[in-house]
């Protein structure tokens, strides 16, 4: 699915995906990835929904975002707490959603100029 935004300038805009890729300003990425408006984390050690760990979102504590999107592939899944513990305790909120809606929602709230996190799982 190809998406739109009139603006996003400077920024990582989300213009497309599919079931094996992403597409950030229209250059295509097939690995799990963190996204934000000034960062693309194309090394995030994350290899699949079921190998996630803790130490998969201290990276992203770190970041401090006002929010995580966790694209969690073609299945809407959820994560157990002790996992996502690094952001709960630095007040952070995760939400768990498909990997297209996670892309579509990280648009929206980054175009609203929101300090927006998606970590993608592309290979879940």
């Amino acid at each position: 699915m190809k998406l739109h935004l009139t603006t996003a300038e400077n920024q990582h805009l989300i213009t497309g995906y599919g079931e094996d890729f992403i597409e950030i300003n229209k250059k295509r990425y097939a690995q799990n990835l963190i996204v934000l408006a000034d960062q693309l984390i194309l090394d995030w050690n994350a290899t699949s929904f079921a190998e996630l760990s803790a130490e998969n979102f201290i990276v992203i504590a770190d970041i401090k975002p006002e929010v995580v999107l966790l694209g969690t592939g073609s299945t809407h899944r959820f994560l157990h707490p002790k996992i996502t513990q690094s952001l709960t305790e630095n007040g952070i909120p995760i939400e768990c959603m498909t990997t297209a809606a996670a892309c579509r929602t990280y648009n929206i709230l980054m175009s609203e100029g929101r300090n927006v996190a998606a970590a993608l799982l592309v290979q879940a």
